[in-house]
């Protein structure tokens, strides 16, 4: 194994790990040997890290990925590469975005190592803890419309959960693409929805939305359950169903569906940069915490209160009015 880039290898480091599975009590800060990147790897130093359902499934022993205990939670990060490996294609200096690995695991710490493929060249215009809200939920966006929906132009949309992470990134790139955009929304979010560029937002507590939706081509589903068997309804002969939920059931013969798990690459990552640099696609930071309040960004992901927006934890000094 080499690396260039970092040569203590006696440095320790603080990490946000868990020994057994359960609830937000379960995580804990240790302090642990700095890692050393594998020939494809870089080691980050984390400016900022995203903090997700996905890693409260992790800790929950809810999720599709696994890995033995003890383990570091968190995939998001955005920092300054450290060290590298021989064919990472980064450079110590290099401030990158993206996630850790193909498990989701190893980002709520002080350095990371990060899969080389994974990782991407941090947009110039997003500060280390707005790029460490982005790279899951953006990219997931980008998946489900263009990877797996094909969307075109002149094609109509309908969006489930709009004012979330995933979702709002949906509707800008959806409207940017040219696409006609429904979207669902609580009253209080649909301004927020309508700014991203929705056309229209249903009130989904007080409007049945097959009611007030023409025909559409295309359907993203991040609500699932009844929401999800009802959008059938509304979606035209030939038309996609995308969900990130669970696997789709009882399709019509005529539509069809499809559930997928993210796949955070250097090649997307690239994409969503040049969107973000070009001022299209507006990140949306909610609460940030000091790092070693992991344990209270889970608190927050269970219910309770928090600021609109993704949950960050920050290794460097949190920004004016973060929470304390």
């Amino acid at each position: 194994m080499e690396a260039s880039g970092f040569s203590d290898e006696n440095v320790a480091m603080k990490a946000a790990r868990i020994h057994r599975f359960g609830p937000p009590e379960v995580i804990v800060i240790d302090d642990l040997p700095v890692p050393i990147p594998a020939v494809d790897q870089a080691l980050v130093r984390v400016k900022g890290a995203g903090v997700g359902p996905w890693d409260a499934l992790i800790r929950e022993h809810k999720s599709v990925v696994d890995s033995p205990l003890p383990l570091i939670l968190g995939s998001d990060l955005s920092g300054i590469v450290e060290a590298v490996g021989s064919t990472s294609g980064f450079q110590p200096g290099d401030e990158v975005y993206g996630v850790t690995n193909a498990q989701f695991i190893g980002g709520y710490a002080e350095f990371a190592l990060a899969d080389a493929h994974r990782i991407a060249r941090k947009p110039h215009t997003l500060d280390f803890l707005e790029a460490a809200s982005a790279p899951v939920v953006a990219v997931t966006a980008w998946q489900m419309l263009f990877d797996y929906a094909h969307a075109s132009p002149g094609q109509s949309v309908l969006i489930h959960g709009a004012a979330g992470s995933v979702g709002a990134y949906a509707v800008q790139l959806a409207s940017q693409a040219g696409l006609h955009v429904f979207a669902t929304a609580s009253a209080d979010g649909a301004p927020y929805v309508r700014g991203l560029g929705a056309t229209t937002v249903i009130d989904y507590q007080q409007t049945r939305f097959e009611d007030a939706v023409p025909p559409v081509d295309i359907v993203l589903d991040m609500v699932g359950g009844d929401t999800r068997q009802r959008s059938y309804r509304t979606i035209k002969p030939g038309g996609i169903l995308v969900s990130v939920v669970s696997e789709p059931i009882d399709a019509p013969k005529n539509v069809r569906s499809v559930f997928f798990l993210v796949d955070v690459t250097t090649e997307r990552l690239d994409r969503i940069s040049e969107r973000f640099d070009r001022g299209q696609l507006l990140p949306h930071v909610g609460t940030v915490l000091p790092f070693e309040k992991a344990r209270v960004a889970h608190e927050m992901l269970a219910g309770a209160p928090h600021r609109p927006g993704k949950i960050v934890l920050s290794t460097s000094d949190p920004l004016p009015g973060a929470a304390a």
